[in-house]
């Protein structure tokens, strides 16, 4: 593969392609060494974007010898669909995972993806081999019989369990295990790169990590009837933040949500337990934290180990992120607010500029653009995304949770450009925040006589692209006052 596939980084326009367009260097012979890099995806689940402050080994090992991505979004915030944009490139709209499934989600869940036509398949045939460890897609443990999904050369899937006990069907066996689950995921995934990268053909490894997403066993210093548990920790790391105060930024707690829908607006004001709750949930948080840490800094001690790291691309991200207190959010996820859909994501390896950040917006949906140009795969679908590697350039992207034909609360569509967000809810109530002047979210704008014109412009946007397909999705709405 080319050493350096980044374009000329700063430019203000290019056409960027999101379909598969091999980059110059030709596939090898099978009388030559491949020369394409593995590509190691590593994900946290629930994590935001202001707890990559306590990832010390993340920050050392990648943020600060690869490229930061400030502006990355997960467009559907929702543990299933962010996978399922992962596999596919696609927005939700497109590839029909429009939630986790059950009655919330009826649209959703492993079931609702074409599993014969996602990324892995992609790499598998172009000469990859390809492993996935640990959280697969929701709902994928309810298949009977439990199968290997096309493409994956070695599947490592946990199917039941908590943090402290797993089963696993990893190739078509289940196994059980007495560990700390993300302790051994880590494991799994430095045996398949030991096991792997002495083969002629490149690996392609997802290590999809839960942490630190809520799961029990409950323990001893969990708060009382907690609302929606907290997570378990590693022992070795309980009480690192035992002092820990809670994050408390002007959205915390909003107190004037006149502004805002029935969705906020039915939501009382945040009492004491709700506050020592969060508190709680926040330390336990950063303390789960820690063996997601530990975890990346092993597997990119085994790269080192086996000689692949500098021939490895590496991109750590979170699947979503978390509502810790604002807009009198207690927990949780799938809102369009910025702690929700605002998360990490940082990458190092051939090619990828050394202690760079760059503040263009890029999705979930990019993740899958990028690794089939670095596979010099082919893609079975038209993707939505482009590429990290492509120049940057102004961009809307679309925002989502559910079909938008279905009336409720929790289903919303949305835009958002680097200064405008603007959403509508299934009650038909809408949003329109300027982040330049309101980084917080703290004033809609949507009733702003002065904001009528971006208003206007915004609603004929949004008609345009909430089920927008490849080319189309990769424009910029512009929004003039």
């Amino acid at each position: 593969m080319a050493r350096s596939l980044w374009c000329a980084i700063g430019a203000t326009a290019a056409v960027l392609v999101s379909t598969a367009v091999p980059v110059s260097a030709a596939l090898p012979t099978a009388a030559e060494p491949d020369p394409r890099p593995n590509i190691v995806l590593i994900n946290a689940d629930d994590m935001t974007l202001a707890e990559m402050a306590v990832m010390d080994s993340v920050n050392e090992l990648i943020t600060a010898r690869g490229t930061t991505f400030a502006n990355m979004f997960s467009v559907f915030p929702l543990c299933c669909p962010a996978q399922a944009s992962i596999q596919t490139g696609q927005y939700n709209h497109n590839n029909g995972v429009l939630g986790n499934g059950g009655d919330q989600w009826p649209v959703g869940g492993y079931q609702a993806l074409d599993v014969d036509n996602t990324l892995s398949v992609w790499l598998s045939a172009a000469g990859y081999q390809t492993a996935f460890v640990g959280k697969p897609m929701v709902g994928y443990n309810q298949l009977d019989p439990l199968v290997v999904p096309p493409g994956w050369t070695e599947w490592h899937a946990v199917v039941g369990g908590d943090y402290s006990k797993s089963t696993m069907f990893q190739d078509g066996l289940k196994t059980s295990y007495i560990q700390y689950q993300t302790d051994l995921w880590t494991d799994i995934s430095q045996d398949v790169i030991r096991r792997r990268v002495a083969e002629d053909a490149p690996l392609f490894l997802w290590t999809s990590f839960k942490g630190p997403h809520n799961a029990g066993p409950m323990e001893p210093d969990d708060p009382p009837a907690p609302r929606d548990g907290t997570p378990a920790r590693a022992d070795r790391h309980k009480g690192l933040f035992a002092d820990e105060p809670l994050p408390m930024d002007p959205s915390f707690d909003e107190f004037d949500v006149s502004d805002k829908p029935s969705e906020v607006t039915g939501r009382p004001p945040l009492d004491q337990e709700k506050i020592d709750y969060l508190t709680v949930l926040n330390r336990q948080r950063l303390e789960a934290l820690q063996a997601v840490d530990e975890g990346v800094a092993d597997i990119i001690g085994t790269l080192a180990e086996t000689g692949e790291l500098d021939n490895t691309l590496i991109v750590f991200i979170s699947d979503n992120g978390f509502m810790l207190g604002q807009h009198r959010f207690v927990g949780g996820k799938g809102v369009a607010y910025e702690p929700s859909i605002r998360v990490p994501l940082v990458m190092r390896g051939p090619g990828v500029p050394v202690g760079a950040t760059r503040t263009h917006l890029v999705g979930m949906i990019d993740l899958a653009p990028t690794f089939v140009e670095v596979a010099q795969a082919t893609a079975g679908l038209e993707m939505d995304g482009v590429s990290l590697f492509a120049r940057p350039t102004s961009r809307t992207l679309v925002l989502e949770a559910g079909p938008r034909e279905i009336d409720g609360p929790f289903y919303w569509t949305g835009l958002r450009n680097q200064r405008y967000k603007y959403v509508e809810w299934g009650t038909g109530e809408v949003e329109l925040y300027d982040l330049r002047n309101d980084p917080y979210e703290l004033v809609s704008l949507h009733t702003d006589p002065r904001y009528t014109r971006i208003l206007t412009q915004a609603e004929a946007a949004l008609e345009r692209l909430h089920d927008c397909a490849g080319a189309e999705c990769r424009t910029n709405a512009v929004l003039v006052g």
